[in-house]
């Protein structure tokens, strides 16, 4: 790799990182207040990337978490990094002399959101094979990948093929997020290599319309039924909920909490980082999704891409619910999130930045 590191404080003193994820992460430039961005006098500046969302997330569930990636030498790549190691994940970052980080702008709208991406030729989108070569990642008990870095470039697309392919983090287990982006690649090229790279991996996530728009799949029997390879599949239906397959066990739905939604950009990482935080606790399959909505219910009420995960108490208090109680669950009136938020409140095209 070429260029120097931005790399955080080695954590191995205190049993090193539990939980690795390595992406592309940009500087994120959002309409303040939030309006159609050809209507917009002013853009505040956030961060957002899938993977790095999510080892934000886990790190502030308590999870000690290590981000891969590669960043310009500018102030954007050095505002990436401070954002991830402010949040207290430890950044495992090349700096790259000759490639700039990447930026993306969010154009809300009544009827969505929509992305548009400056990241061609980006610094991560030069992460290859060796990108998890890197010897405080040795006590990783769980790689986290995503659709979004097969579609970056060939090299990004080999580095998830060996991830997946030959392990080179050992027994880790591989959670992926399929999290298809129409605007990297059209679902036509897309569906098959994700359909591939998702059966190989021990936990996959997928929104259930992005589902259907891959590979046909109309409900989660049917998306367990094309994925028979992971040991457990989630499928996302944003409002409605969340339905866990196991492999070998029968599938349990969690609806959905009621929130109002100011911009959804964000949110499916808030979900998965909740979901997983269970799955490292070793939580029934039931609290892992309810630890899913409540995670991704801040985010939705926030213009950036992240959001502080509830308290500890809260969290426990809610997950104990019984399942009556939990189906009446309001977000604002559970003190998970403030009364309805000022402005539009979008559909949800995309549940995940980057």
């Amino acid at each position: 790799m070429t260029g120097g590191s931005a790399a955080g404080p080695d954590r191995s003193a205190t049993g090193g990182p539990e939980v690795a994820t390595v992406g592309e992460t940009m500087v994120v430039l959002t309409p303040d207040p939030v309006a159609p961005l050809e209507r917009a006098d002013r853009l505040g500046i956030s961060v957002g990337g899938a993977e790095s969302n999510l080892a934000v997330a886990l790190a502030g569930l308590g999870h000690r978490v290590g981000w891969v990636s590669r960043v310009g030498d500018d102030p954007f790549g050095r505002r990436v990094v401070r954002h991830v190691t402010d949040a207290g994940v430890d950044a495992l970052v090349e700096v790259d002399p000759a490639a700039p980080t990447g930026v993306y702008l969010k154009d809300p709208a009544p009827d969505g959101t929509t992305v548009h991406y400056y990241r061609s030729g980006s610094a991560a989108s030069r992460l290859g094979p060796d990108a998890l070569d890197d010897r405080r990642l040795a006590t990783v008990r769980l790689l986290h990948l995503s659709g979004v870095t097969a579609a970056l470039s060939p090299s990004c697309a080999a580095l998830v093929e060996r991830a997946l392919t030959d392990r080179p983090l050992g027994a880790a287990r591989i959670s992926f997020d399929v999290n298809h982006r129409a605007r990297l690649w059209p679902a036509a090229a897309a569906a098959p290599v994700l359909r591939r790279l998702a059966d190989r991996a021990d936990v996959v996530l997928v929104g259930r319309d992005e589902a259907d728009t891959l590979w046909g799949c109309a409900d989660p029997a049917a998306v367990r039924a094309l994925l028979p390879g992971p040991d457990l599949v989630v499928v996302k239906d944003a409002a409605v909920g969340a339905t866990v397959l196991p492999r070998t066990a029968t599938a349990v739905f969690v609806p959905a909490l009621r929130v109002p939604v100011r911009e959804p950009v964000g949110a499916g990482d808030a979900f998965a980082a909740g979901f997983l935080s269970g799955l490292l606790r070793d939580l029934a399959p039931r609290d892992c999704l309810r630890l899913g909505h409540l995670c991704a219910a801040p985010t939705l009420t926030v213009p950036g891409d992240t959001a502080p995960p509830p308290g500890r108490a809260l969290l426990d208090r809610l997950l104990a619910l019984p399942d009556a109680a939990w189906a009446q669950l309001d977000a604002v009136g559970a003190g998970l999130v403030p009364a309805a938020p000022i402005g539009p409140s979008p559909a949800e095209p995309e549940r995940s930045g980057g």
